[in-house]
């Protein structure tokens, strides 16, 4: 029997339903939310024989150069113990994250004794990049701020315990944006982590506050890594950094033990080397959690790693699922280096059987309710957690306080209409927009960010120099497998996703260059960019 995929069997008008309760209950505080399925209940499942690949012969030569399906395979054939695994990824950081500045804690006593449990599944023995802003029990989790410099939580958050629990092996918390508000920085706004593609120039953007769990894994530091999304900080550092990133629908995964931003924007997710690996750590990671009522009445998790999965047809990939590919206007246009490679990622994907492009128009008001007017919505529901900080502590803030002021500042008219707009952007996506395609094209990740829907970036190309280019798919509440499903064919296809950053300079140089002043980023820059 042919399994449908999951967005085929969402109500669209019950999701927009939920989105307008939880925005309300921003309002109101923690409650349950309208159902959007029923659900059987039953977790997603890692027992899959697709998560585990026979690797690529020029994997075998540098076990942190694996995916997680390849490592998963070695391991399981006795072919690699996960304390040779650990061990090469510890010598990478012992010899380069000076310069990468990816880690804030590398936890490698910790880690070798996880290595050393016995274990079965796809994320046995992988060694894995967690932000520091996700609890992790009885090690320091602090946000890269001032506030929670000395916060030692008593738990993990339930996404580290879930992937723990199937095996991961925690190997250090990494740097990020202070608060999560821009790309990874101290709190008094030195640049601290690089793009691992350009290691000696720190002006070169890597992405946003998930910036220290790509580079550690573009560097091949870890196999895969954690990340958190409210405005674009997995699919942002994934293009970046020529990785595989899903920001899923809003309340796939718990939000439990992590530290908050947005009650009804913050997505968790991972950040990986290709779909395979993305679609092993979500299945990981999600399902319901009592601890967070956004996870409650949703449908079950899809088969993720099938979606993820390739299909052949007679020798030739295809799609799992017929699927319209949205694109919208002037997606491609010009002649620079990002609209060329646009122009050759929508090709490759036309030439894929399923696959149909069809030009979508931009919704109604779509620059208005996409904009800063109803976008600073989200500063309030930002501020109001730290209000006891906001009056006792403003230097706890460091470079990122006009935010937060702002947040604390806006009028609650403002709020309001921006709650109201915030809905009346999703009815319109889910009625302009997914009237006539199944997934669509994107530029900017935030407007999904706004309303909750689910994201997948993945590279597509290279600048002249020699930079990362990549692309976002958006998809329909709870698709998550159909937009795996497309860009694993892409990537079936293609070979972006299997290039890899040369190394940094040797040690000596390394150290003179991450000894370097280092620029700042002034109070002005960063509220622009956490805009």
């Amino acid at each position: 029997m042919t399994v449908e995929p999951a967005d085929t069997g969402v109500d669209r008008r019950a999701f927009l339903a939920r989105a307008a309760a939880l925005a309300a209950v921003t309002t109101v505080g923690a409650v349950a939310l309208p159902a959007v399925a029923s659900a059987t209940g039953r977790p997603p499942t890692l027992d899959n024989r697709n998560a585990y690949v026979k690797p690529r012969p020029e994997a075998l030569a540098d076990p942190t150069e694996l995916t997680i399906a390849e490592a998963a395979w070695l391991i399981r054939e006795r072919k690699l113990r996960p304390e040779e695994l650990l061990e090469a990824y510890l010598a990478r950081i012992a010899a380069y994250d000076d310069t990468y500045q990816a880690f804030n804690l590398v936890l490698a006593e910790q880690a070798r004794q996880a290595a050393r449990s016995r274990g079965r599944g796809a994320l046995h023995g992988i060694p894995l990049a967690i932000k520091d802003n996700y609890w992790t029990a009885g090690v320091r989790t602090t946000a890269n701020s001032f506030l929670f410099q000395d916060f030692v939580p008593p738990s993990d958050a339930t996404a580290v315990a879930r992937l723990k629990a199937a095996g991961g092996i925690v190997l250090g918390k990494t740097q990020m944006g202070p608060l999560a508000t821009t790309r990874a920085t101290t709190p008094d706004g030195e640049v601290t982590t690089v793009n691992a593609w350009t290691p000696t120039n720190p002006n070169t953007d890597p992405g946003g506050s998930s910036t220290g769990t790509a580079t550690a894994v573009a560097g091949r530091m870890a196999t895969s890594g954690i990340g958190t999304q409210t405005g674009g900080s997995i699919t942002a550092p994934s293009n970046a950094q020529n990785l595989t990133g899903i920001k899923p629908t809003m309340g796939r995964v718990s939000l439990n033990g992590i530290i908050p931003l947005s009650y009804t924007r913050d997505h968790p997710g991972p950040l990986a080397r290709d779909a395979k690996d993305a679609a092993i750590m979500l299945t990981a990671m999600a399902g319901p959690d009592p601890a967070d009522p956004r996870t409650q009445g949703l449908p079950d998790v899809p088969n993720l790693i099938d979606a993820a999965t390739p299909v052949f047809h007679r020798g030739k990939v295809r799609l799992r699922w017929n699927t319209r590919i949205g694109v919208l206007p002037g997606f491609a246009d010009g002649t620079s280096a990002s609209a060329l490679a646009r122009q050759a990622y929508l090709a490759a994907l036309a030439a894929i059987p399923g696959a149909t492009l069809v030009e979508v128009p931009l919704p109604e008001d779509w620059n208005l309710l996409t904009g800063n007017t109803f976008n600073n919505v989200r500063l309030p529901e930002r501020s109001e957690p730290f209000m006891p900080y906001l009056r006792d502590n403003l230097r706890g803030f460091g470079v990122s306080l006009s935010g937060w002021l702002q947040g604390a500042l806006f009028g609650a008219n403002e709020f309001l209409v921006g709650q109201r707009a915030k809905v009346l952007l999703l009815e319109r996506v889910l009625d302009q927009i997914f009237d006539t395609c199944d997934v669509v094209v994107q530029t900017n990740p935030v407007p999904f960010d706004i309303i909750g829907l689910p994201e997948i970036a993945f590279p597509i190309g290279f600048t002249t120099a020699g930079v990362p280019i990549g692309t976002i798919l958006g998809g329909l509440p709870y698709g998550e497998d159909r937009l795996l499903s497309v860009a694993a064919a892409y990537q079936a296809v293609t070979d972006w996703h299997h290039r890899r950053p040369a190394d940094p300079p040797a040690a000596a140089e390394g150290a003179r260059a991450a000894a370097a002043p280092r620029p700042r980023l002034t109070a002005e820059q960063v509220l622009e960019l956490s805009q």
